[in-house]
């Protein structure tokens, strides 16, 4: 303690270094705009109570998806999802969709966004009230942000992870609980490609880390079935619907990493990505990627479509 300085009295210099700790950090949050249980907030505001279960043990659901000219594309699929899982999982009645869609609007007109990828969350809220009521919020970024160098390029390209992946019972379910898929994208991450692929110990080819997974063998477009525990993606439906409208020959199959070796064409979907053909796997160069384009195309006429 500084000498004429009072007992319990806090030195000026660690208080102003404090401060200046304080603000440094805060300067590092993000900007943007987040809708939290109902009010917008940003920066130190956009905080969740640690007594939520969504904080303490990861209990949570979330949906991501892409938003043109202001508009949420697919929303009524994703909020059906959303509501089947929460309804399955035991989670309190969510925030109506109507609620979350008013709020994604608030949080794009806020920050000015019409071209975004939107997450909503829902948490399992703080336990102990009747009734439990659950946490929720929206935040939203500029598109650009989001979307694979590679694919924006023209040469996505992606890795067989080394980890073996098992989904469990929650694989089918779009939780907050993803540190096992967070550790793939990492390992794309390190050999700089856009994403993933998740395959079991015993060598059954799954999906990508945020991504479903689809490869073309002796001209039919194959996906692993959903009987493995992965997630039905939205953008997966379309893609398969669009594969039979145009005549293309595509099944469910189960395919070890061998068949991603041997393939012709592989192609991965989301709702921020689109449909996104490979140029290469694991280094090597694919023959083809035909199948992918053609359905990418179909998919964009039906975002314009919807867009009217």
């Amino acid at each position: 303690m500084s000498a004429g300085r009072p007992s319990g009295e806090r030195d000026p210099a660690a208080a102003a270094r404090a401060a200046g700790e304080s603000t440094t950090a805060a300067a590092r949050l993000p900007r943007r705009t987040l809708w939290v249980n109902g009010r917008l907030c940003r920066g130190e505001e956009a905080a969740l109570s640690l007594f939520d279960r969504g904080a303490r043990d990861g209990e949570g659901l979330f949906e991501t998806l892409r938003v043109y000219g202001g508009q949420p594309f697919l929303w009524e699929r994703h909020m059906e999802r959303l509501v089947l899982s929460a309804a399955e999982l035991g989670f309190p009645v969510p925030p109506s969709p109507s609620l979350l869609r008013e709020a994604v609007a608030q949080v794009l007109d806020a920050d000015g966004l019409a071209d975004a990828v939107v997450r909503l969350t829902v948490t399992r809220g703080i336990p102990g009230g009747r009734p439990t009521r659950t946490g929720a919020w929206v935040e939203a970024e500029p598109l650009a942000a989001r979307l694979w160098a590679g694919a924006t390029a023209g040469a996505a390209s992606a890795i067989v992870s080394k980890r073996p992946f098992e989904p469990g019972p929650l694989g089918r379910h779009k939780t907050t609980s993803r540190l096992a898929y967070h550790l793939a994208r990492e390992e794309a991450r390190a050999t700089r490609v856009d994403e993933a692929l998740l395959v079991t110990r015993d060598g059954h080819a799954l999906e990508g880390a945020v991504s479903t997974l689809f490869v073309v063998v002796g001209g039919a477009v194959l996906t692993p079935p959903l009987a493995r525990g992965i997630l039905p993606g939205i953008t997966r439906a379309v893609a398969l619907r669009l594969c039979a409208e145009l005549g293309i020959a595509a099944r469910e199959a189960d395919l070890t990493r061998a068949d991603l070796l041997c393939a012709e064409e592989v192609f991965l979907t989301n709702s921020v990505q689109e449909v996104v053909p490979l140029a290469t796997l694991d280094g090597r160069a694919l023959p083809e990627r035909s199948c992918g384009a053609r359905l990418g195309e179909a998919y964009r006429g039906e975002v314009a479509r919807a867009a009217g």
